[in-house]
């Protein structure tokens, strides 16, 4: 009966989040500063005569802007599920191992230290300095965590948690060093990257964010297996076949580098990671074969209805969208904590 309840549950799953994925994108690309019309929006899509400047609008800035949230949204999901599973902890987070705190040294660093050359590298593979500057802080993290947690037994994820934990203060430490240094215009962008936010896309960051995505769409498969094989402990997963030191080796570079590449074209996102796989869990069951994939298209979709909030609420203005997540996410999070406490007790 409880099988039958969660098969239907991942079909109407699959079914409510791929419309809603649909629905999203179109908000995203008709809603904003200036509103162009759902008409007027598919018309310029398909290359029809539009008026005015809604075919360079909805082609040069909003489709790149799209694409690129529901990729980083996916990505940052998708990242949350498989630590989730790897540390068999349904709160586990992409920061824990230190990944975006990491990311954000390397940002503040480059605005402290690189102001005068980024009009050098703004232009190098479409990447700003200070997107390149998280990416190799991101990467440098996630290495030294893991060079610490391994040893001749294999990599200890207990060791590998605490070690992103200290490398988050450390790294803490060192951002807050760094905007003490910093002028009042380094700050205020040290403050803007570390909320997150998309006005940055185009075509490059898209490909990069869709390659990473695709190369993790594609491993789904057989890291869903594996997941789930997981869940019943190393010991166990051994016995049964599984490569442990390869799988965890493996996931933990697919992690870094998407919320590394996710941290370093859109900044800090807070809670995607966190809440979409939660909630996934809580509504289709721990099944990483169907839990992978939805989170990713419920990542998607929340970050793609998160900017659509984030440009037209006080419009023209427009609010970054790591603290719309953080908004919206976390208390609705709370709010599901609270829920099965009460229906624990």
């Amino acid at each position: 009966m409880l099988a039958r309840t969660r098969q239907s549950r991942r079909r109407q799953g699959t079914i409510v989040l791929g419309g809603a994925l649909v629905v999203s994108a179109l908000l995203s690309l008709w809603l904003g500063s200036v509103n162009l019309g759902a008409v007027n929006v598919l018309k310029a899509l398909v290359g029809l005569e539009v008026p005015g400047h809604t075919a360079q609008i909805v082609q040069a800035i909003r489709l790149p802007r799209a694409l690129l949230a529901a990729s980083v949204g996916a990505l940052l999901a998708l990242c949350g599920a498989i630590l989730q599973g790897l540390f068999r902890n349904p709160l586990a987070d992409p920061s824990l191992i230190g990944v975006t705190a990491g990311a954000s040294v390397g940002a503040s660093l480059m605005i402290v230290l690189g102001t005068g050359m980024s009009g050098v590298l703004t232009g190098v593979a479409g990447m700003s300095l200070v997107s390149l500057g998280a990416f190799l802080g991101g990467l440098l993290t996630v290495w030294l965590v893991y060079r610490v947690a391994t040893g001749i037994n294999g990599t200890s994820v207990a060791t590998m948690l605490l070690m992103g934990i200290a490398v988050s203060a450390l790294s803490a430490s060192a951002t807050g060093l760094l905007e003490y240094f910093a002028d009042n215009e380094m700050l205020r962008r040290i403050s803007l990257w570390r909320m997150g936010g998309l006005e940055g896309a185009n075509l490059t960051r898209v490909l990069l964010a869709g390659g990473i995505l695709t190369v993790a769409l594609l491993a789904l498969p057989s890291f869903g297996r594996a997941l789930n094989t997981l869940l019943l402990g190393e010991s166990q997963a051994r016995h049964l076949g599984v490569d442990v030191e390869r799988l965890k080796t493996r996931l933990i570079i697919l992690v870094a580098a998407g919320v590394g590449l996710s941290v370093a074209v859109a900044g800090s996102i807070a809670f995607v990671g966190l809440v979409v796989p939660h909630m996934i869990r809580l509504w289709v069951g721990p099944d990483h074969r169907y839990l992978l994939p939805l989170s990713a298209l419920g990542g998607a979709v929340l970050l793609l209805l998160a900017d659509v909030a984030a440009r037209t609420v006080m419009a023209p203005a427009e609010l970054p969208v790591g603290l719309v997540t953080a908004l919206l996410g976390a208390p609705f999070f709370i709010s599901l904590l609270r829920q099965r406490r009460f229906e624990g007790a």
